[in-house]
């Protein structure tokens, strides 16, 4: 779009005035405490997962890889692939291109029937109203009229837009109320919109032996493909109906999107030309767990800080599994604060987290994979209150209106009423500390309503249920009101409120538009379905217009004979001023986790915040620093680690007076490495062992133990929800290197074996046991590069396995050898892959199936290609 002279600005409300376009009068703004500060703001297991199977049938094709993030944009040329290893996760970096291809298609226009001449001109003045107040935004300023969060502006899916549709026919055309249809990308994750662009994420190439993941920017007003970024899916078990499950989040303030892909894929990304800033590999780095479910959370933006969660099983203190949260700094990538709910949760989840200020305290409010509600302080991810409420994940994300929070949930119930499945409910979000049952304030239960998200309207909540029904309740009392309204059979996105209208979706393609009346009664203005599509993500409004993605597009609907309009953004209920809590609470030292090399150094930083975690400007000259582990630190908080070849874990700690804050990292050393746990020492109480502390995803799932007269590795088979799973032992940016390490499946009486692999590169390398097979691949799901051949593993053996992954020119082959220990090495690779869509660099490590039998593992070596 250009600029309006100052010239159309006159013409435009002398237009205006001729007209009468002025719009309508809408209801008064009222306070609200979950619009953040309009700023920055986005719809997301365990080795055993509580799946919804629905329509979602596993596929098994070829499997694909994760490489550098590429970057498409029409009639651009194509650069040259990445070197091997370029860009380290984590630290900034330049996206190289795609190779050369056609342009995506641009969307489907949809002609509308001409409509008599005044009222062309209505609509060209009232279209023009729209540009005007779109293009007037400063640079870096939010328009509060973008959706640049899966939940709205508002944390509430709410639009102030008017003027909307009250009906459209999905299949296009003339009075159709389709603007376009965008049907190349047709995805299960909400868009969002800023900036007048369109951004989401979708599978790449599906089908294809270069399958992935991607995110795409369009533009908002006509559909037309600007961009992608693509990057693949690797190290995962999760199908591509399910890829795409997450949402990006927009940050209008410095002109970035962030985008988790489902194998923990995290990414800052440059709004305008997709390049990539920074990325973090979070399943190599951390810990994150990826599995067949394909549940992923949503990045959300607050402040100078994007934050994302995910179930995380990593090194040291965080070895066993976690809702966890991590918080970067959303310029740098710089990890802030990192924190979780109860150990052991049940399950994955995808509860959107929304930003609230709560008795005037900022609180960022989720549903964990522990069966609680949570709100933690979002600067410094202290927790202020939890509600314990179901026995298995919570998906549904939370709403908040004042200080009062409505959730729901469609699993086990706990206490009394544990016989009944589902609840709706409200609690006090003004309490502190474990408020289960005394933070009440209503419930109904019975409500099934696990993946939809309520929808706060007037003084009536709505709870849309798994099964794609509508309840209202009275928001005070929680008395039902109205009757119950179906929508279809199925519900998983989140109902869109404009205009005075209810905009719901559901899985198997019906809609309706429903009508809120003084009563809490719903009337239905218009309903149908969609032909042969999913609706898996929410509807959005943004700049007047409402997206629907579906499996066949994504839907912009708009009504040219309505004049838009927009009544504004309620204010922001206020936090408690800092002046009332002047007195420091918490310190903050940051980074709060790094991996660095010996002889390295790194500044750590330190901040302070009030109870509140409200952050203050006071004297922190007196803060001193201590070290748990090797290395040094001076008073100014610089660290230098040691030269040794050790892999070594640091914690740091800060300290005034009784305050206290501490920060982890690791050091490992270069290539080659070498491990066979005879230095080890075993617990004088269990009577065994830990692997390496610095291992990510190795403790708590494996022990060390005396097997055949020499300390190794078991990966045991008594954690329930542990005994299928990989480990990693460095960061991500590794690449071309040989790991090798000895392996044997316990005997069972009933012959069952384990699957026993090794992680290259972000490829595995497997004995699949009872499959009598071994292969080379790297997304479990989708095959797209695997090679299989016939092998026999016999159980009580001692093997030798070898994995060899290279990056030869534009791909990668992946090598794997497997031969008894006893016997000698042969000459020739036991099996061969390759990979055109490469995975260019990915830290080593093991991948293990100990349901049937325990695996030992013992010599482990990682050496650079060039020396094995």
């Amino acid at each position: 779009m250009t600029k309006t002279s100052s010239l159309s600005l006159l013409l435009l409300f002398a237009a205006l005035a001729v007209f009468g376009c002025t719009p309508p009068p809408g209801p008064a703004p009222s306070p609200s405490n979950t619009s953040a500060d309009h700023a920055d703001h986005d719809h997301a297991d365990h080795d055993h997962e509580h799946e919804d199977h629905e329509h979602e049938a596993a596929t098994t094709a070829p499997a694909a890889e994760e490489m550098k993030p590429a970057v498409t944009a029409p009639a651009e040329p194509a650069a040259e692939k990445p070197d091997a290893g370029d860009a380290a996760a984590s630290k900034k970096m330049e996206a190289p291109a795609a190779e050369s291809k056609p342009a995506e298609s641009a969307a489907t226009p949809i002609t509308e029937a001409a409509p008599a001449a005044k009222e062309e001109a209505e609509q060209t003045v009232a279209e023009t109203k729209t540009q005007v107040a779109t293009e007037a935004k400063p640079a870096g300023m939010v328009d509060p009229q973008d959706w640049t969060y899966v939940r709205g502006p508002e944390y509430n899916g709410y639009s102030r837009a008017t003027g909307l549709p009250d009906d459209f026919d999905p299949a296009g055309g003339e009075g159709s109320n389709v603007k376009w249809i965008a049907k190349d990308f047709g995805s299960r994750s909400t868009p969002i919109v800023m900036n007048g662009k369109l951004y989401t994420l979708c599978a790449a190439e599906q089908g294809t032996k270069r399958e992935g993941e991607r995110v795409v920017c369009l533009d908002a007003q006509t559909g037309e493909f600007l961009w992608e970024n693509r990057f693949n899916v690797y190290l995962s078990d999760v199908p591509v109906e399910r890829v795409g499950w997450s949402a990006v989040v927009g940050d209008p303030t410095n002109g970035k999107v962030y985008a988790l892909g489902v194998c923990g894929h995290f990414q800052c990304i440059d709004a305008e030309t997709g390049e990539t800033d920074w990325v973090h590999k979070l399943h190599e780095e951390y810990g994150l767990l990826s599995t067949y479910g394909g549940r992923t959370n949503f990045p959300i933006v607050f402040e100078d800080l994007v934050i994302v969660s995910a179930v995380v099983i990593g090194w040291g203190d965080m070895a066993k599994p976690c809702h966890r949260f991590m918080a970067f700094d959303k310029n740098t990538g710089e990890m802030i604060w990192f924190n979780g709910t109860r150990l052991l949760p049940d399950d994955t989840t995808y509860s959107a987290p929304v930003i609230a200020t709560l008795n005037g305290q900022k609180a960022m409010v989720f549903g964990s994979g522990d069966g609680q509600f949570w709100a933690f302080q979002p600067r410094t991810g202290k927790p202020i209150w939890n509600y314990a409420m179901s026995m298995r994940g919570i998906n549904a994300s939370p709403i908040v209106d004042g200080d009062t929070v409505y959730v729901g949930h469609s699993e086990e119930n706990l206490g009394d009423i544990s016989s009944m499945m589902g609840n709706v409910a409200a609690i006090n979000g003004a309490l502190t500390g474990d408020i289960t049952g005394k933070g009440l304030i209503w419930q109904q239960p019975e409500i099934m309503m696990g993946k939809s998200t309520l929808l706060k309207v007037n003084d009536y909540v709505y709870a849309f249920n798994d099964a794609g029904k509508v309840f209202g309740f009275d928001a005070k009392t929680g008395e039902p009101v109205g009757k119950r309204v179906a929508v279809g059979r199925a519900m998983r996105g989140n109902p869109l409120y404009a205009d005075g209208k209810i905009y719901a979706f559901e899985a198997n393609g019906y809609w309706a538009i429903l009508e809120p009346q003084e009563d809490g009664s719903l009337d239905t203005i218009n309903k149908g379905r969609f032909d042969d599509v999913e609706v898996n993500g929410s509807p959005i409004c943004a700049q007047g217009l409402i997206y629907v993605p579906t499996s066949g597009g994504i839907y912009c609907l708009e009504d040219p004979k309505l004049e838009k309009g927009f009544t504004g953004l309620p204010p922001v209920a206020p936090e408690t001023p800092v002046s009332e809590n002047p007195e420091i609470d918490q310190l903050q030292v940051t980074p709060f986790e790094v991996l660095l090399k010996p002889g390295q150094s790194q500044q750590y930083e330190v901040a302070a915040f009030n109870k509140l975690g409200e952050k203050l400007d006071a004297d922190l000259s007196g803060v001193t620093f201590e070290l748990t582990g090797p290395g040094k630190i001076d008073a100014k908080g610089l660290y230098t680690t040691e030269t040794s070849d050790a892999h070594t874990a640091t914690t740091i700690t800060a300290k005034l007076g009784e305050t206290v804050s501490t920060a982890r990292l690791r050091t490992i050393p270069d290539l080659p490495w070498s491990f066979n746990f005879d230095d080890i020492a075993f617990d004088s109480t269990t009577g065994v062992g830990q692997p390496p502390v610095t291992w990510v995803g190795a403790r708590y799932r494996h022990v060390v133990r005396d097997v055949d007269g020499s300390k190794a590795m078991v990966k045991v088979s008594t954690i329930p929800k542990g005994t299928r799973s990989q480990s990693w032992m460095s960061s991500p940016e590794l690449h071309d290197y040989t790991i090798q390490a000895d392996v044997k499946a316990q005997k069972m009486e009933d012959g069952l074996l384990p699957d026993i692999g090794l992680i290259a590169q972000g490829y595995q390398f497997v004995l699949n046991g009872n499959d009598k097979t071994t292969q080379v691949r790297t997304w479990v799901t989708q095959q797209r590069m695997a090679k299989s051949k016939p092998f026999t593993l016999e159980a009580d053996v001692w093997y030798r396995l070898k994995m060899q992954v290279a990056n030869e020119g534009d791909i990668a082959i992946v090598r794997g050898k497997v031969w008894k220990k006893d016997e000698a090495e042969p000459a020739e690779w036991t099996i061969v892959g390759e990979d055109a869509y490469p995975n260019r660099d990915g830290s080593p490590g093991f991948f293990g199936n100990a349901t049937n039998a325990e695996i030992y593992i013992d010599n482990v070596s990682v050496t650079p290609n060039d020396k094995s």
